[in-house]
C-alpha cells in the first residue's frame, strides 16, 4: 500500500448515516442511490458501507459527465 492510501478502518464509512454525512444529503438520499443507480457502496451484513476514496471518485465522474469533461485519474 502506498503512503496515499487511507487506512482501510479511516476510510470506510459504516451505515446509511455516515455516507449521508459525507455527502451533505439525506440518509433516505444514500438509499434511493443504492437502489437506482450504480453507487459504489456495498453490504456488510444489513449495514450499507462505502469508501470515501471510492465515493470522492465516483462523485469526480458524475460531475465530469455533467459537466462534459473527463475525470482526473489517480496516477
Amino acid at each position: 500500500m502506498s503512503n496515499s492510501e487511507p487506512e482501510f478502518s479511516d476510510d470506510l464509512l459504516d451505515g446509511a448515516d455516515a455516507i449521508a454525512s459525507f455527502l451533505g444529503v439525506t440518509r433516505r438520499r444514500v438509499y434511493h442511490l443504492v437502489g437506482t443507480s450504480n453507487f459504489p457502496a456495498f453490504r456488510m451484513g444489513a449495514k450499507i458501507c462505502a469508501r470515501r476514496s471510492v465515493l470522492r471518485g465516483w462523485v469526480e465522474e458524475q460531475e465530469a459527465r455533467n459537466s462534459g469533461k473527463r475525470p482526473r485519474r489517480a496516477a
